[in-house]
């Protein structure tokens, strides 16, 4: 049985369920890419400012980042929310690929939900603070572009988590809980080669292919690839390769991910890159620029809020799905095989995932589970986790199985399955919230275990001295 005070917090959600899917869907409507959430960041923090959270817009250079803080005094509880999506997948609420634009942006990631469970957690948290006469902060981080992991790097840098005991934070996923999985720390960088023009089948002697620089620098990153760590990823896209064949390119621009378990690890990398880059230009008489946009940390597991996380969703139990919800979840599942299902299921590394091989929508609270190992992908989260205590944790909002940055993705985040781990999840974070406010000891035990996992560690930010937000990171799209 939940306390008075969560009981406060979850039937306020449940009473405003309406408005937290109202929201949720205005946002995947807006689909809008990183640094350009302009609508989406704007509509959740009207949402806050009507609750009575003052509202600080446009934080650490980044128009679309924001702080909303409600309370006095301590302990100081973080609740961060994303609402940036990617692009190329546009997508109807239905179980077949059906684009709503072609090429448009599309919630893949369900950040659409990510952000409107972490307002109105903070909202509900706030009406139970009040009717309790619970004493404390609650600060509500308003987070873009992670998938491009610049916000939360830059608001880290600029001091934005400064003075936070705590920070909560949810993901969409397929399983109900936090893992103790890190993920990987991050280099993201543009190189930009520069060389001669001239007529590639009359006079090809007087041009420099700034191409071919990208081309062999590529060439040399795959060989490196040997040599590094196993758990390393290089990933990268050509974005500019000139025009006409007949024109010697006297411009070409790559984009690099460097990544691995730990930060030490992608420096070293990294700074291999970099001769690689320099071997290019005396191979193919070019020069290049290079565009350092964003780095992050690994992210640092708490034991002590995943264990909290789980405690709370079995206290408040998790959703139960009408038929018409678990038939979308069925046709879903047809849309990948179930190898692919089997891979995923496998790579969670979750303890007895051969018994969830016949599972559509997991609607178990699994502990804890994957200390010490890592993900391959990043999440700025990273950064916030090194500053203070930090959880991610999932909520169930498509089928096991699910390829990630997907229009599957997109397509459950519009329908009743997102909308009730949206729901599920506020009501998370404002029990969890609750516990750390309330509860002295519980709040104790996560810095001990925090203090005593940094007791060795200083953070220096990953970005360079003075780097500003990469804002036209991603092409800019109509607003119409």
């Amino acid at each position: 049985m939940l306390h008075m005070s969560k009981e406060r917090a979850t039937t306020w959600i449940e009473q405003n369920s309406q408005r937290l899917v109202a929201v949720s869907d205005r946002i995947w409507e807006f689909a809008e890419v990183g640094l350009q959430e302009f609508r989406s960041s704007a509509l959740l923090a009207d949402e806050l400012g009507k609750a009575g959270f003052k509202v600080q817009r446009s934080v650490a250079g980044i128009p679309t980042a924001f702080v909303a803080t409600f309370g006095e005094g301590s302990p100081i509880v973080g609740v961060m929310g994303e609402y940036d999506a990617l692009p190329g997948l546009s997508q109807r609420a239905t179980p077949k690929r059906e684009p709503l634009v072609d090429g448009a942006p599309g919630h893949g990631c369900g950040h659409n939900i990510h952000g409107t469970s972490g307002v109105f957690g903070a909202i509900a948290l706030k009406e139970a603070m009040e009717a309790e006469r619970i004493r404390g902060t609650v600060k509500f981080f308003g987070c873009p572009a992670e998938e491009t992991l610049v916000g939360k790097v830059f608001m880290v840098r600029d001091g934005v988590f400064d003075g936070v005991d705590v920070v909560l934070s949810h993901h969409p996923g397929q399983m109900n809980g936090a893992t103790l999985i890190s993920h990987n720390a991050m280099n993201s960088t543009k190189f930009h080669f520069y060389g001669k023009a001239s007529h590639a089948g009359g006079s090809p002697e007087q041009g420099r292919s700034a191409l071919d620089a990208v081309e062999l620098m590529n060439i040399g990153a795959n060989y490196l690839r040997e040599h590094i760590i196993q758990e390393a990823r290089l990933h990268y896209t050509i974005e500019e390769g000139g025009h006409e064949p007949n024109v010697v390119p006297p411009y070409a621009r790559s984009w690099y991910y460097v990544r691995a378990p730990e930060r030490d690890q992608v420096e070293r990398i990294y700074e291999r890159i970099l001769k690689i880059a320099d071997g290019a230009d005396l191979m193919a008489e070019t020069s290049h620029k290079v565009e350092f946009l964003t780095g992050c940390y690994n992210t640092l597991p708490s034991l002590h809020l995943a264990e909290l996380v789980a405690m709370n969703m079995r206290e408040i139990g998790t959703p139960t799905y009408r038929d018409e919800e678990l038939t979308f979840a069925r046709e879903i599942t047809r849309t990948f095989s179930p190898d692919e299902k089997r891979n995923a299921l496998r790579k969670s590394k979750r303890p007895g995932w051969e018994k969830l091989l016949d599972v559509i929508l997991d609607d178990s609270v699994p502990s804890p589970w994957g200390l010490g190992e890592s993900s391959g992908g990043s999440t700025d989260v990273g950064d916030v986790s090194w500053i203070a205590p930090t959880v991610e944790f999932g909520t169930v909002a498509s089928p096991l199985g699910t390829p990630g940055h997907s229009w599957q993705r997109v397509a459950c985040s519009r329908v009743g399955i997102g909308h009730k781990s949206l729901i599920f999840a506020a009501k998370t974070i404002a029990c969890c919230a609750l516990d750390l406010l309330t509860e002295p000891e519980i709040l104790r035990k996560v810095r001990e275990e925090f203090a005593e996992s940094t007791k060795s560690f200083k953070y220096r930010s990953p970005l360079p001295e003075g780097l500003k937000p990469p804002l036209d990171i991603l092409p800019r799209r109509s607003q119409e």
